[in-house]
């Protein structure tokens, strides 16, 4: 029979629906539960592509034993980590505290107030590599609970009052936003961490930065350090010509679990492919590089092939897992890798010979049993032919059982897919790529949007799921409403950026410290309210607002919103230089703070191809974070409430201030960025300006590219 999670909508959930064990969904119910019948609770965290939670499922909560053993003696509770961050992140705080090390499977024993007291990840079916079994550990905490329950309480009173000193350090804010020397001192610490032979950062198991990356070509472009442009090109070909990278369909898996690269965790994640979508895309708009121009491309094409759901927005991931065809067995990889006789099969032997030396495919094989992970160590010597190879292989790798979809949406990742396609769409002329991030936000709109203004974190099948939204939704929903403007001129995407970062400012922020929380005022308490500034696969909301609200003030003028920004990059400063690898999105926030960050307003008419240049120039424009507004000139109304009262004395000219009245070209609300800019000689116009001060307008594209860090032919 089902269990409760039948009735579920998270995937994950749903895969443990027909499980033994009797799982209840996180919620008042199951702890209620707990303290009628006097005992633990048992909380297993993971997700629908992960492998380990699959693995730890099919050996433990599939067996009948076990299942029997945990029901008697536990209540279960099973949370999708993507759906409640928010649980996951204060138990994962806990688990690393405890043991040094944190993944998931999570595995947490809890009273029933909710308090951890024993931690874990993955447990095996049978004791190995050191590792107690899953039933001993039940044993053993089934046993501590019966007969030393004081000294089971005095474990989790302990842990909930280190986590509470913890919550304290990010709550001090007495930090000033990072200055010149802080963000030199994390380059100084980055190329330290350098992996000179493989790119990236550390050793195995080796993510992609990146974040890192899109602070290194900030720093770049703000200071011209060839340090920071070399890291950032040598990561991203290393990553691109990797097993990481798939050659064939486009997309980055989650990780490589070596150094080099070569041998990927196949799953395939929303979050990094948006990410590396936008970091390959101002590589190649700093460099030229048709390598980071082609790998933007492909990872655009796999978004759209194989996460886009049929109501607009993107799915979660694909699993890791798949069916091996030879074994009838789900294994991890089974998808992607390949055997030099299958190449001969399907492409005859010249041709498998050619294939085998462009991709690495060897007898002895990269991954298991004799296969081969593909990579593209060098540059084709035959495009064309290169070409027609990868698009059999991809044609017969379709033929082969597809990993399983999560087709859960999540608001904040949706966010950041919106901001990869919209830019990506605009620089690489793409207008299909915009299409889509407008059709994703539009869900996001319709679906996850509540009429108070608040955002709800998933939806599934054009469902709105129950969860509240949590800071990185409210503040990457933000930044693709931001980025769409910038690439649509419809200032609609702008008024509904500034709805969410309002809510931002009166429900997730401190306003004595200016600190960040995860949830808002109004969430489920939890045992502390969750709070990181720090990055972990995606920019952590508190950076990822900060960036949001300064791009929101460079439109818009407004003081409030930058101050915000400005306080919350306190804690900035005060990382860059012990973790700069975490801290990645911030680093890249910070460096267009110090930059301005630059406002560009394009005046002209919509439809005018002089106007069209300009913009092209503007978002080709490599100054950090800089903000590009296009319409028709407007006339100011004057400050609105909350924003500064003008540039300071001295200065050349101000930012205009606050959003104006009157009807917009599109029928939008004005946009102040656009006021009392007129057109030059009659022509479309472009007017540049930073810290208060603005350069002469220029009709002319390849100057305003100049003034913006770019050469525009």
């Amino acid at each position: 029979m089902p269990n409760r999670l039948a009735d579920a909508t998270s995937p994950y959930l749903l895969q443990h629906a027909e499980n033994p064990v009797d799982w209840w969904p996180w919620g008042v119910e199951a702890f209620e539960e707990a303290r009628r019948r006097g005992v633990p609770v048992l909380l297993s965290v993971g997700y629908a592509a992960c492998h380990w939670c699959h693995v730890m499922a099919h050996e433990s909560f599939e067996d009948a034993e076990v299942a029997g053993y945990l029901n008697e003696r536990f209540v279960a509770v099973k949370v999708d980590r993507e759906e409640r961050p928010d649980v996951d992140a204060v138990y994962m705080e806990a688990v690393q505290a405890a043991t040094g090390q944190g993944g998931w499977p999570m595995t947490v024993f809890l009273t029933p107030d909710k308090e951890p007291f024993y931690f874990g990840t993955y447990f095996p079916p049978k004791p190995r590599h050191g590792m107690p079994s899953f039933r001993q550990v039940l044993e053993g905490v089934d046993a501590a609970w019966r007969d030393r329950r004081q000294e089971v309480a005095e474990v989790a009173g302990r842990i909930r009052a280190d986590l509470a000193e913890r919550a304290a350090v990010y709550s001090a804010g007495a930090h000033h936003p990072p200055a010149d020397a802080d963000l030199h001192q994390a380059l100084v610490a980055l190329s330290r961490e350098f992996d000179d032979r493989h790119g990236g950062f550390g050793g195995a198991p080796k993510f992609p930065p990146a974040m890192v990356v899109e602070f290194l070509l900030r720093h770049h472009a703000r200071t011209g350090s060839e340090a920071a442009l070399e890291m950032a090109v040598r990561t991203g070909e290393a990553m691109a010509r990797g097993g990481i990278h798939d050659q064939l369909g486009g997309g980055f898996a989650r990780y490589a679990v070596d150094a080099g690269w070569v041998v990927p965790h196949f799953e395939k994640m929303l979050y990094d492919n948006a990410l590396l979508l936008r970091a390959y895309l101002h590589l190649w708009r700093a460099t030229g590089s048709p390598l980071a121009r082609r790998v933007a491309l492909t990872t655009a094409d796999f978004l759209l092939r194989e996460l886009r759901t049929p109501e607009g927005a993107f799915a979660s991931a694909l699993d890791a897992d798949s069916l091996d065809e030879e074994t009838g067995q789900s294994a991890e990889g089974a998808y992607y890798a390949w055997e030099p006789g299958q190449l001969v099969d399907l492409l005859g032997p010249a041709d498998a010979a050619t294939a085998a030396r462009l991709f690495t495919v060897t007898a002895d094989g990269t991954f298991e049993h004799g296969t081969s992970v593909l990579q593209l160590l060098a540059g084709p010597d035959d495009f064309a032919e290169y070409e027609t190879i990868r698009a059999r292989l991809f044609e017969a790798r379709a033929q082969r059982p597809a990993p399983a979809r999560d087709d859960k949406v999540v608001a904040a990742w949706n966010g950041l897919a919106i901001a990869a396609l919209a830019e990506t769409g605009a620089l690489l002329e793409r207008p299909d790529l915009v299409e889509a991030a407008e059709r994703a936000a539009d869900l996001l709109l319709a679906v996850h949007l509540t009429p108070d203004g608040r955002l709800l974190r998933t939806s599934r099948d054009g469902r709105a799921g129950t969860n509240a939204g949590v800071l990185e939704d409210y503040a990457d929903t933000a930044e693709g409403f931001l980025a769409l403007y910038a690439v649509t001129g419809d200032a609609a995407w702008l008024q509904l950026a500034g709805g969410l970062l309002d809510t931002v400012l009166k429900h997730f922020t401190d306003e004595v410290s200016g600190a960040l929380y995860d949830t808002a005022d109004d969430a489920e308490e939890l045992i502390r309210r969750p709070q990181d500034p720090t990055d972990n696969a995606t920019p952590s909301g508190w950076t990822a607002a900060a960036g949001a609200l300064l791009t929101y003030a460079a439109y818009t003028g407004s003081d409030r919103h930058r101050t915000a920004a400005e306080r919350a990059l306190g804690i900035v400063g005060a990382l860059a230089s012990r973790a700069p690898r975490f801290i990645g999105w911030g680093l890249a926030v910070a460096e267009a703070l110090l930059d301005g960050p630059r406002e560009v307003a394009v005046v002209g008419p919509v439809g005018d191809p002089a106007t069209a240049a300009l913009r092209r120039a503007a978002l080709l424009g490599t100054a950090p974070g800089a903000v590009v507004a296009v319409g028709a000139p407007t006339v100011s109304a004057g400050p609105a409430e909350g924003s500064s009262e003008g540039p300071p004395e001295g200065s050349s000219e101000g930012p205009t201030e606050g959003l104006v009245e009157g009807p917009a070209e599109d029928g939008g609300e004005e946009v102040p960025l656009l006021a009392d800019r007129p057109l030059v000689g009659g022509a479309p116009a472009a007017y540049v300006c930073r810290h208060f001060a603005c350069e002469a307008p220029t009709t002319d594209p390849a100057v305003l590219g100049e003034r913006l860090g770019v050469v525009v032919e």
